[in-house]
């Protein structure tokens, strides 16, 4: 049974609402995330996998918007007298083909961001095995993704987004959303902040790599605390899930936007002259390490620490 804590036509004007001021962000973001990817860079030196991930993001976000603001017109004035239960009924019915649509966009940009994360603990760690877990999370996320959208679309008019066995599948890819972002940010974070601490000792000029560090950790948060606070509505059948899960898609763009551009950031403040040298003239073996996890998250060649 729903809570009447918020109706549902006015979580979903609200939910709208939040998000168009998010998306706005969202696409000022994409826009720096862009410049920073090509300023200065040659066509061959762009990271096109990158690029084709912000690309995915923000054409995912402006999708989803769409479908809500479709949504919305068709509840509240398009079928705002004829639909039986009003605005409130149309928002309420799971059957609608806008409802599933919108469902499975928020589905597809919460797999590829997942993955994205996943990917960077692969590439900055030495052990394979530190991402099994993140990986096995992540591919549970795929599971229970599909099962939610499979019991949507088989759903009846009647069905409750909150009824088993379908608010079991959702709660379970909430879960696991959650527990795989904090885990391989945590994971990438600690990973930075290691190459930063072994060397502090020969650094000569103030760390490049904090910063990256603060936004990666400034990004989890946000998108975890967003995650978390969706789960509890859930939970307690409270339709400002509907806000907080349609605000969840403009923030995973920019959380993901953000750490680009600060990374981004750093690169420009770094010249030859930063790095530290070995006796012999080349780059230490650690600021060669740090190279790479800037390289890792941002630039197009990419390759792994073997240390």
């Amino acid at each position: 049974m729903t809570s009447n804590v918020i109706a549902l036509d006015s979580a979903n004007v609200l939910s709208t609402s939040l998000e168009c001021i998010l998306y706005g962000f969202s696409v000022l973001m994409f826009m720096g995330t862009i410049w920073a990817l090509t300023y200065k860079c040659r066509m061959q030196d762009i990271n096109r996998p990158i690029s084709v991930v912000a690309i995915l993001l923000f054409l995912m976000s402006t999708a989803h918007i769409v479908v809500d603001i479709f949504r919305a017109e068709e509840g509240l004035v398009k079928y705002r007298d004829t639909f039986p239960g009003g605005p409130a009924g149309f928002f309420g019915d799971i059957t609608q083909k806008s409802y599933a649509t919108k469902h499975a966009i928020c589905l597809l940009q919460t797999l590829l961001a997942d993955g994205v994360v996943t990917y960077r603990c692969f590439v900055v760690w030495p052990c394979v095995w530190v991402i099994i877990v993140p990986s096995l999370l992540w591919c549970g996320s795929v599971v229970t993704g599909v099962a939610v959208n499979y019991y949507i679309a088989q759903a009846s008019s009647s069905t409750v987004i909150f009824a088993k066995p379908l608010g079991q599948w959702i709660t379970a890819f909430v879960v696991l959303t959650i527990t795989n972002n904090l885990l391989s940010s945590g994971l990438l974070a600690y990973r930075i902040w290691v190459i930063d601490r072994n060397s502090s000792t020969i650094r000569a000029t103030k760390s490049t790599l904090m910063p990256i560090i603060r936004v990666l950790i400034d990004a989890a948060v946000l998108y975890s605390a967003t995650l978390i606070t969706t789960l509890i509505c859930f939970l307690c059948s409270n339709n400002g899930q509907i806000v907080f899960l349609d605000m969840a898609v403009p923030i995973m763009a920019i959380t993901f936007y953000m750490v680009l551009i600060r990374i981004a950031i750093a690169r420009q403040t770094r010249s030859p002259s930063h790095l530290s040298t070995a006796p012999s003239g080349t780059p230490s073996e650690i600021e060669q390490g740090k190279l790479r996890v800037s390289a890792s998250l941002y630039s197009k060649t990419v390759s792994r620490p073997t240390e």
